[in-house]
């Protein structure tokens, strides 16, 4: 008499060993879910940066005959400009001089870099994290090459940027500015054309 004992099925420890594979890599795909995240969102942050600057530099541009109020700007950032400026010279209707409209711009691009655009319940959502927007140009606003620079707080330590100056030193941006990040745009601007 020939007795075969044919196993069917998983055992116990079969089952085990394949939930345990599974859920590593389940862990896995969360992890590289949480670094896909991170990512976007430092990618968020140099798409406003880079919106920010060569908006500015725009309006810059368009207002030849107040470039030296641009150049002579503080570094912006975190509310320094406060109140709405007298004339909206963001609508076409409205008669501005160039000091005014240089005033606004300042004012405009300032708030859309602290994210006063876009408010959700618990304030301001859009921006970048403690930003600081400088603009360097040749003195008295004549012809020459313009540099917008915008700085934030990245996500991970890097190497300090020594590129540019915008922020740097401020402590805003860890230790040794090592979570400093700088978007700069520079153009040449004649106020004359």
């Amino acid at each position: 008499m020939n007795i075969s004992n044919k196993q069917t099925g998983f055992s116990l420890i079969e089952l085990l060993v394949s939930i345990v594979i599974f859920s590593v890599g389940l862990l896995g795909i969360a992890g590289l879910q949480m670094v896909s995240k991170k990512a976007n969102y430092e990618g968020l942050q140099r798409t406003i940066a880079s919106q920010v600057a060569y908006g500015m530099l725009e309006d810059m541009r368009a207002n030849g005959s107040g470039i030296s109020i641009y150049a002579a700007a503080p570094d912006l950032g975190g509310g320094k400009l406060s109140g709405l400026p007298v004339s909206n010279c963001r609508n076409v209707n409205t008669p501005c001089s160039p000091a005014q409209k240089a005033g606004h711009d300042l004012w405009y691009w300032e708030r859309v870099l602290d994210g006063a655009q876009e408010i959700g319940v618990e304030g301001q959502a859009g921006g970048v994290l403690t930003p600081t927007l400088c603009i360097n140009g040749p003195a008295g606003g004549v012809a020459g090459v313009y540099l917008v620079a915008v700085a934030w707080y990245g996500s991970t330590s890097l190497m300090n940027p020594d590129t540019d100056a915008c922020g740097s030193g401020t402590g805003k941006y860890g230790d040794n500015d090592a979570n400093r990040r700088v978007l700069q745009v520079a153009t040449f601007i004649d106020p004359n054309f």
